[in-house]
């Protein structure tokens, strides 16, 4: 008798991925090829693929992308040009329906051929084929033809953008400022610094930063001369009509510019001009837009009953200074084994908040996390005591709590105590300049340094550009740091433009109130909205360092925050289960 065949071990794992791969169908197994050479950045196993297994293939746009985009890649290579027009032809011949990722592919090679004005063709076709374009689409043919030095056709598809709906972002308005600058259209350099501003606050990157650097220290920047027969007056009702810090009628003074890089201290001055840089308002207006679409996409992902229930209860309490995210703050640094919800974090957070405004803040925290805190009796005593005064508030099962201290935090004005970068899904939904702008101005971070608590609150001023009544310019650069204190700015001045002295290292702005937050008359806490020298600033002081400890609480108020209008009563908090 024949010995029976030796016995085979199947790694089931291994055996159920040959089972996968054996019933790819010809199409799908292709695709998956043509990806693995652009993975590899293959352009000819691409091409020889494409050539020698697309017979008897129903063939697609997720066949033809990934080797336009290797063309695209290897666009110096002689036979990129050629072989992707054959693709394309390929793909109207067969009646597949190009992409957005087609289109923009097809541009770049245009580009790369030498032929900015195809590419343009190329990319308006997306009106022909029904594509929405995206910023990537356009950029081809805009920064092929800044390169070139064509300005006016970079106008053209700067202007066809602005048709389809397509916001330009920083580097193709610095393009768009550089090939300006480069072909003397001053007028033109004037307006895309304004358009750089219009991106909203933070700072800009360092490639920017040199073409502003080049153009103001040119000869042609130089020889502008400004309009003297504005009024010094009409440029103060200008810059204080568009919020503060910029007033868009045109170039100041006369002469040579002077460029610095340079620091601004903590109480807004520019280390390098002396200049006090201002706090950009808020139109009150836009902020109740802005809570409208936070309410608006809340009610869509949330129950409707619950959050309308907090809408509602909003309403009642409208006379809070700060929120507070409980979750981000008694979670953090809190991943190591014996780690938890630290309530002590957030009873450090509220004690400094309220010994600084003598007001309670409003802490919002996920319902789920009550049951926990409430087995331990020093921290029940806790939550007791907040309840008492108004300043818990627990989300109810199956919320997401984000859109509830969100929404408190805009709909009532005041600030936002979270580390929380905002970056997630929900925050791309409302992504836009203004939601950065309001960042910038509502959100206090916080660290614990051995268990000392430090809040780092808002600047006293704008981090965006800023032209002054004088025709000065003060740009912030980006920078990893979140201490305003280490960012660098573009300090930009004219020796003309200095004619009035500066004392002390002030400019003479500085001795004029500039709203902190949006200065509505009903907005609560309206004490807390200017930096005024002459006040005291309980919770964003005018001067002192970007963040106070714990253990420097600042007491300078003993009565209310908010002398303007008469603070009711609060009822307790509506922390029972949801």
């Amino acid at each position: 008798m024949s010995p029976p065949p030796p016995t085979t071990h199947r790694n089931p794992k291994n055996h159920h991925h040959q089972r996968r791969h054996h019933h790819h169908s010809p199409e799908s197994q292709l695709r998956f090829d043509l990806e693995s050479c652009l993975r590899r950045n293959d352009l000819p196993a691409a091409v020889s693929l494409f050539n020698n297994s697309t017979a008897n293939i129903n063939l697609s746009h997720h066949h033809f992308n990934p080797v336009l985009h290797l063309c695209a890649l290897n666009s110096q290579n002689p036979i990129s040009l050629p072989f992707s027009s054959r693709l394309f032809d390929q793909m109207i011949s067969s009646n597949i329906a190009p992409t957005e990722a087609t289109i923009t592919q097809l541009a770049r090679l245009a580009v790369a051929g030498g032929d900015c004005d195809r590419a343009f063709d190329i990319i308006k076709s997306v009106v022909r084929y029904g594509i929405t374009p995206r910023l990537r689409t356009i950029g081809p043919a805009l920064y092929g033809y800044c390169e070139k030095g064509m300005a006016e056709r970079a106008y053209e598809v700067e202007g066809w953008v602005e048709g389809e709906n397509v916001e330009l972002g920083e580097g193709e308005v610095a393009a768009l400022l550089r090939v300006s600058a480069e072909t003397g259209r001053e007028g033109k350099v004037y307006e895309y610094l304004g358009k750089l501003r219009g991106l909203g606050v933070g700072g800009f990157g360092e490639e920017t930063a040199r073409v502003v650097e080049g153009w103001f220290g040119s000869e042609e920047a130089g020889e502008v001369v400004g309009d003297e027969g504005v009024e010094e007056g009409k440029v103060r009702e200008k810059r204080v009509e568009n919020g503060g810090g910029w007033h868009g009628l045109g170039w100041r003074g006369k002469g040579p510019w002077r460029v610095e890089r340079s620091g601004v201290d903590e109480c807004g001055v520019c280390k390098g001009c002396g200049e006090r840089l201002v706090c950009v308002d808020i139109e009150c207006g836009e902020t109740e837009r802005f809570a409208t679409s936070v309410a608006a996409l809340a009610l869509e992902r949330e129950s409707k009953a619950n959050f309308k229930d907090f809408m509602d209860w909003v309403e009642e309490h409208h006379d809070y200074e700060a929120i507070v995210d409980g979750a981000n703050v008694g979670l953090y640094q809190q991943n190591f084994a014996d780690g938890g919800f630290s309530i002590t974090q957030l009873d450090a957070v509220v004690r400094e908040l309220y010994n600084r405004s003598h007001e309670w803040p409003l802490v919002v925290i996920h319902n789920k996390r009550l049951p926990g805190l409430q087995a331990n009796p020093s921290s029940q005593k806790l939550l007791d005591e907040w309840k008492s005064h108004g300043a818990l508030y627990s989300t109810p099962s199956g919320a997401n709590d984000d859109w509830y201290w969100l929404y408190a935090a805009v709909k009532l004005k005041c600030l936002l105590v979270t580390n929380d970068e905002m970056r997630d899904h929900i925050f791309e939904l409302l992504g836009s300049n203004f939601f950065r702008q309001w960042k910038e101005r509502h959100q206090v971070r916080y660290t614990f340094l051995k268990g000392d608590l430090k809040l780092q609150m808002p600047p006293i001023y704008s981090i965006t550009i800023q032209e002054s009544e004088n025709g000065s310019w003060h740009i912030p650069i980006s920078s990893d740091n979140n201490d305003e204190s280490c960012r660098s700015w573009l300090c930009i001045t004219r020796p003309s433009s200095a004619e009035v002295p500066v004392a002390a290292g002030v400019s003479p702005e500085s001795s004029k109130p500039e709203p902190l937050l949006e200065a509505c008359s009903d907005s609560p806490g309206a004490a807390l909205l200017y930096c005024e020298s002459s006040k005291p600033e309980p919770l964003l002081k005018a001067c002192g360092s970007d963040s106070l400890s714990s253990n420097g609480v600042h007491n300078e108020l003993n009565g209310n925050l908010s002398p303007t209008r008469k603070r009711k009563e609060r009822s307790p908090s509506p922390c029972q289960e949801h």
